[in-house]
């Protein structure tokens, strides 16, 4: 662009050349550029105050509780979000962590019986320039009928657009000699493509907000719908946002961020990993705060997690909004007449029966297969299209119950169990790739983000083993490393690019013996390692780019 825009972009990547052309036209650039400079410095005060509040936390000692100062929106029963559209009101299982770049994966949901799609750019997507262009065109053709034989939008699983989160920049554009904020590129491409036809359509335009730490931040997210509903001619409210409460503090202001965002709002998700993280991120140097082995002690069951959960039901419905849960991340095997395929089925339906009696009005699965058998269980044990008449009033949540930690240790199955996630997510970073499956299940930024956080925090305070005479140390770390090493190379099928893999355990061990503990392993991975080679698709990270790295 010339003249007054400020604004860079890099070439298109190889093989995206009419995607490319078809994403940035002169509008939709002139569109980006206003959009970003508008809020390129409240993003800015966002990120600074979400450092200060910790700053605080630590410096003083004290706890997180229901702030004094909104104490007048928790109290005012009188507000309610607006309701939400026809589309999202009967909403029980959508399909979960899908990155759109997957072509095939996407085609497939979109014609799945499935009642909505999670459209992840943040957690399960890596963010390579290849894979954001892919990702969005394969959004834009969806919603302009461009992909064969696939519903009209109208008529295909509504699309629930998840930008990426606050922490991420978008490397291959500079607005005003910056790199753009993530969130933003993304928003602002699929709104200035889709915004219009989802809304002229009844499907839209709908998002999911990640990683959302204060009122503030969906103070500021209003502000940019609201900007961007004006810039493009749609009645204000048009867009319906789902806010992750995927962080404890915020879990403290569920009603302020409904509030900031209640002409917006169509309600708040919980899920437990990146949630279960945020204590480490937050509190994990005190003891008082060591999260036990997640593999055998931490589940929505336990108080700490099913506090959370019903204080989100409870507030949801008592403002008239949606309450959605987790994913379902585990795989159904193959043969459908296996008692591995029972047990996996019996499994999920557990789980999603919780959460379904803890009120919830939908959740998500991974797999295609699990979506037919969990609405089946919706029409079991509810007869409407949503729950909102629950309103959990005999339920209080106190402070003490959200920060309660469930007792247990630390196991050396769970120790080897999360150096094993942590490597192979790293491992399927550098090879463009935001999830991979391990086990029996898909693993995402978010179960690398408990696996990475668990480890630092059990390294920081030479955690016993419960069933080792030994303690949580570097050596024993490092030893674990090579054995997982070595398994992963000796596996069936065993893991190309030993190289590569190599690198990631590097990286993984770096992580974790920190001093300091890095907020998000996304942010550290897309410092250097989405970029330099994120012109191919499979090829990311540069040479060098960790050759100061402790080695194993």
């Amino acid at each position: 662009m010339s003249g007054t825009v400020s604004i860079e972009l890099s070439p298109p990547p190889s093989g995206l050349e009419e995607e490319y052309q078809t994403l940035f036209t002169p509008d939709s650039l002139l569109f980006l550029h206003e959009l970003i400079a508008k809020f390129d410095e409240e993003i800015d005060k966002v990120l600074q105050f979400r450092v200060f509040r910790k700053a605080n936390l630590d410096l003083s000692g004290e706890l997180p509780s229901f702030l004094d100062r909104t104490a007048h929106i928790r109290t005012d029963l009188s507000w309610r979000v607006l309701p939400v559209p026809q589309r999202l009101q009967r909403r029980h299982v959508d399909i979960g962590d899908l990155a759109p770049c997957d072509t095939q994966r996407f085609i497939e949901a979109l014609l799945s019986p499935a009642q909505g799609i999670q459209v992840d750019f943040d957690d399960g997507n890596c963010p390579t320039y290849h894979n954001q262009i892919r990702g969005i065109s394969n959004v834009v053709k969806a919603v302009h009928s461009q992909f064969p034989d696939v519903p009209h939008i109208s008529q295909a699983p509504v699309l629930m657009l998840r930008p990426r989160a606050w922490n991420m920049v978008e490397h291959n554009m500079m607005v005003g000699g910056k790199e753009a904020p993530g969130p933003l590129f993304d928003f602002g491409l699929l709104m200035f493509h889709c915004g219009k036809t989802l809304f002229e359509n009844k499907s839209g335009p709908f998002f999911y907000l990640s990683k959302v730490e204060s009122s503030l931040e969906a103070k500021l997210w209003n502000q940019i719908f609201v900007w961007a509903q004006q810039k493009l001619g749609l009645p204000l409210a048009s867009i319906k946002a789902t806010v992750l409460i995927e962080n404890v503090l915020a879990a403290f202001e569920m009603e302020e961020i409904l509030y900031e965002l209640r002409d917006h709002s169509a309600g708040l998700n919980c899920g437990i990993w990146d949630y279960s993280a945020s204590f480490v991120s937050k509190f994990g140097h005190r003891r008082a705060f060591l999260l036990p082995d997640r593999s055998k002690y931490v589940n929505m069951e336990k108080h700490f997690l099913r506090s959370y959960m019903d204080l989100l039901v409870q507030t949801c419905h008592r403002r008239g909004a949606l309450a959605t849960g987790g994913m379902a991340a585990l795989l159904l095997p193959q043969d459908p007449l296996g008692d591995s395929h029972r047990r996996v089925l019996a499994t999920v339906t557990r789980l999603k029966l919780l959460e379904i009696e803890a009120g919830v009005d939908g959740f998500m699965v991974y797999d295609l297969r699990l979506v037919e058998p969990m609405q089946d269980l919706f029409k079991l044990h509810t007869n409407s299209d949503n729950q909102l008449h629950l309103l959990l009033r005999d339920v209080p949540v106190t402070p003490d119950d959200l920060l309660s930690m469930p007792s247990g240790g630390v196991t050396l199955s769970g120790l080897k169990y999360n150096i094993a996630v942590g490597v192979l997510f790293i491992n399927a970073w550098l090879s463009g790739n935001g999830h991979f499956f391990y086990r029996g299940q898909v693993e995402d930024s978010a179960t690398a983000e408990i696996s990475r956080s668990q480890v630092w925090q059990w390294l920081r305070h030479q955690s016993p083993l419960e069933d080792d005479s030994r303690l949580v140390s570097r050596r024993l770390v490092g030893d674990l490393i090579r054995e997982v090493l070595l398994e992963l190379r000796a596996g069936r099928p065993p893991v190309r690019a030993p190289q590569r893999l190599h690198e990631a355990a590097d990286m993984f061990l770096e992580l974790v013996l920190r001093r300091d503990f890095p907020e998000f392993i996304t942010t550290y991975l897309n410092l250097d390692h989405t970029f330099l080679s994120a012109h191919s698709p499979g090829q990311v990270g540069g040479a060098g780019a960790n050759q100061h790295r402790p080695k194993l």
